[in-house]
């Protein structure tokens, strides 16, 4: 049976867990994607959830943008540090690979960043069927527009950029070099 003292004690910690689960949420918001730094897990769509636990453990879900990148553990380091930081001790970083990533999680915002950055933001991400990923051997079928002078008339110089999801382009009307973040 309940008392009238522990409804009320309940009542009280009901908002205050709200609270330090929102704080969470917030402070977890803010980290900055380790290759993309003018993103934040938020904007590239990798960060999936934060939950805190009645006995105050905060615990993060995150999806790398594919598998083996090596930006996840640096992901995890950052979320740990920012949230001890805002006084969370005790932290856990979950990878989640289901669904999959793909671009288009990538927020508006983060788009409008990517393209004040110089890199061109992807266009909407292939659809797959389930089962196995077809092999593409083609060239790229998107038009990529130049985030410098938006001009259609670019080029692709290589498939791989500073990192595996970017290609490295050149925009034919302003002669500018510029890394297009490619549709997964």
């Amino acid at each position: 049976m309940v008392t009238g003292d522990q409804a009320t004690a309940s009542a009280v910690q009901a908002p205050a867990a709200e609270a330090r689960a929102a704080k969470a949420r917030a402070v977890a918001e803010t980290v900055t994607d380790p290759e993309l730094p003018m993103l934040t897990l938020r904007e590239l769509g990798v960060l999936r959830d934060v939950r805190v636990a009645p006995d105050g453990a905060v615990e993060v879900t995150i999806t790398p943008t594919y598998t083996g990148c090596p930006a996840v553990q640096a992901m995890r380091d950052d979320l740990r540090a920012r949230l001890a930081e805002a006084g969370f001790t005790r932290v856990e970083v979950r990878t989640v690979l289901h669904p999959p990533w793909t671009t288009d999680m990538i927020s508006e915002s983060g788009r409008r960043k990517l393209a004040a950055a110089g890199i061109a933001p992807p266009g909407p991400a292939p659809r797959r069927t389930s089962g196995p990923i077809p092999l593409t051997l083609g060239p790229p079928r998107t038009v990529v527009r130049c985030p410098r002078c938006g001009s259609r008339d670019t080029d692709e110089l290589s498939r791989f950029g500073s990192t595996a999801c970017k290609s490295l382009r050149r925009c034919r009307a302003c002669r500018e070099p510029f890394e297009h973040f490619k549709e997964l």
